[in-house]
């Protein structure tokens, strides 16, 4: 399950869920191996043994990093699993889950663990939700949750095919779904975010949902929040 996908640097897909009982998502997971040999795990999806296995023998997993307040099911089996690792949550996120102990707040500055090794921010301007981005200078991988999503049209059953096009999340390009854009108010906020993110330069973009862009990242990046208007 686990493939490699650049310098220290590996990703994972994991089952389809189902958004509001509904709406079928695919799911991804990145792994970084750190300096110091543990395994910073973002996004963890459903977990069983043959997973484990691939990230047992490439290091211990040590920082468990959840990037916003929806991406949260997993995380019992993975704490239940690897009790020594941190949990990390994203602003919101350990008040939605008070059955759960979480080590930090994720922000815009780097845990010490992995200081200048994978640089974050908080996307801000939303009313709803602030995620997390990520990105990791080895492989120069940026990291979108939930705020970049590109379905595939044939893995969409065809009754809600039209409605997630339209919400932005089916077809080549990739985009913020229109229900978040319509939280955005402090578009002033949403653009810093997104200067800073596009200041990373990533070489690709990873997203956890759907069909990951084959462009390059920056430009994949750019795309998806050109919603936003333009660039200052």
């Amino acid at each position: 399950m686990l493939q490699p996908a650049g310098p220290d640097f590996w990703l994972a897909d994991g089952p389809v869920v189902q958004f509001l009982a509904v709406f079928p998502y695919p799911t991804r997971m990145a792994v970084a191996r750190l300096a110091d040999g543990g395994l910073w795990v973002w996004s963890p999806i459903a977990l069983d043994d043959t997973l484990a296995a691939d990230l047992d023998a490439i290091g211990p997993v040590r920082e468990l990093v959840a990037p916003n307040k929806l991406h949260h099911l997993a995380l019992p089996e993975w704490v239940a699993r690897y009790p020594e690792a941190r949990l990390h949550g994203a602003p919101g996120l350990a008040k939605k889950r008070r059955d759960l102990a979480f080590h930090t707040e994720l922000g815009d500055t780097p845990d010490p663990a992995w200081t200048e090794q994978i640089d974050q921010l908080v996307f801000r301007g939303s009313v709803f939700l602030e995620e997390v981005f990520f990105f990791h200078r080895r492989s120069g991988t940026a990291l979108v949750t939930d705020l970049v999503q590109c379905l595939d049209p044939a893995a969409v059953p065809g009754w809600c095919r039209p409605l997630m096009r339209w919400n932005g999340l089916v077809g080549p390009a990739g985009a913020a779904p229109r229900d978040f854009r319509a939280t955005v108010w402090n578009r002033r906020a949403a653009r810093a975010s997104r200067a800073t993110a596009l200041a990373w330069q990533p070489a690709r973009l990873v997203i956890a949902h759907g069909v990951l862009p084959a462009d390059d990242g920056t430009e994949a990046l750019r795309r998806g929040f050109r919603w936003l208007g333009p660039e200052t």
